[in-house]
């Protein structure tokens, strides 16, 4: 297994990097992904590649269509999205985006293989076999104060990628009532019918 944390081998002198598998929308071509790319253009990121998750989780949307990864492991689907190796400066930049400190999301280990190598394989995995080629990173999941919840909301019917037909009714942060935090937005959703 690649180890979860790498030693860094751009000499930039901020120690370790952290492998962050995005799901949504700091993937290439969405709405926050041009944080990423200001994190790769001061060295703090590198696109890894297209990796899929090792074993099945719940992706869903929530309010304003807004992705969330939930820490249910073996619910939902093999979620597809992108690896980064990313800096200590870029983890602080990027747990403010997902507000990790005001519990919108929270960062946590997650398995990964690369996408397209061993899509066999995902049917073995159900069977128990063991996946080759598995990298440890983080990913942003839903806070778990809230991740069973907004399964439940979604039917416990889980995405396999966040693609750009998820995104139709997707808000900007910019674009959202101001007045109220995203927990509120959230609990507001979950509340909703």
């Amino acid at each position: 297994m690649v180890a979860e944390r790498e030693r860094e081998v751009n000499g930039n002198g901020d120690g370790e990097r952290t492998l962050i598998f995005t799901y949504g929308t700091l993937k290439r071509g969405f709405s926050n992904h041009p944080l990423l790319q200001d994190l790769i253009r001061a060295g703090d990121a590198s696109f890894v590649g297209t990796y899929r998750t090792a074993g099945k989780y719940p992706l869903v949307c929530g309010p304003y269509r807004v992705p969330f990864l939930l820490n249910i492991p073996g619910s939902g689907c093999w979620v597809h999205g992108e690896l980064y190796s990313v800096s200590t400066r870029g983890l602080v930049r990027m747990d403010e985006l997902e507000g990790t400190s005001r519990a919108h999301y929270e960062r946590l280990p997650i398995k990964v293989v690369p996408a397209g190598e061993g899509e066999e394989e995902e049917g073995k995995e159900a069977e128990g076999e063991t996946v080759v080629g598995v990298t440890c990173a983080e990913a942003y999941y839903a806070h778990r104060n809230y991740a069973m919840e907004m399964w439940k909301k979604n039917g416990k019917r889980g995405l396999r990628c966040y693609s750009q037909k998820e995104t139709i009714g997707y808000v900007k942060r910019k674009d959202r009532p101001q007045n109220l935090t995203f927990l509120d937005h959230i609990r507001f959703f979950l509340a909703s019918n």
